[in-house]
């Protein structure tokens, strides 16, 4: 039952991400062309939205479904860590038009193809998982 809520969230959160056209790859397509401020709209919406959060659950010393405190741990911030990173998510963003929750939002609108765009990500986060050590962080 405790996971309804999350499968209630996700659908919700399918629904706008495919309503507000950000799991269009012609809107995508736009952004990297620097053709139209919609999907940058989207994104920065969603980074105040998360920062306000975030400072939320620090004020409040809120706690998870478990009872345990959410704490944030900072990363190291390597410039090699993000900009190869960065890359990568960008080109496989780039290349197949959608980004990881939008892969799931088409695969759910009938885009059976994206299958294939989720099965490359999972192998990519897998070889990712075979190499990690040998990476700069």
């Amino acid at each position: 039952m405790k996971n309804l809520a999350y499968i209630i969230t996700g659908v919700l959160l399918g629904v706008v991400l495919y309503k507000s056209e950000a799991a269009s790859w012609f809107r995508i397509y736009e952004m990297f062309q620097f053709k139209s401020f919609h999907m940058y709209g989207i994104i920065g919406t969603a980074v105040i939205t998360g920062a306000i959060l975030v400072m939320v659950i620090k004020k409040l010393k809120l706690k998870d479904v478990s009872g345990n405190p959410i704490a944030f741990v900072p990363k190291n911030k390597s410039f090699a860590r993000y900009f190869i990173g960065g890359i990568f998510f960008g080109l496989g963003w780039a290349l197949a038009g959608a980004c990881p929750g939008p892969m799931f939002v088409l695969v759910g609108a009938g885009y059976i193809p994206m299958l294939i765009v989720i099965l490359g990500a999972i192998l990519g986060t897998w070889f990712y998982g075979l190499l990690k050590d040998k990476l700069p962080h």
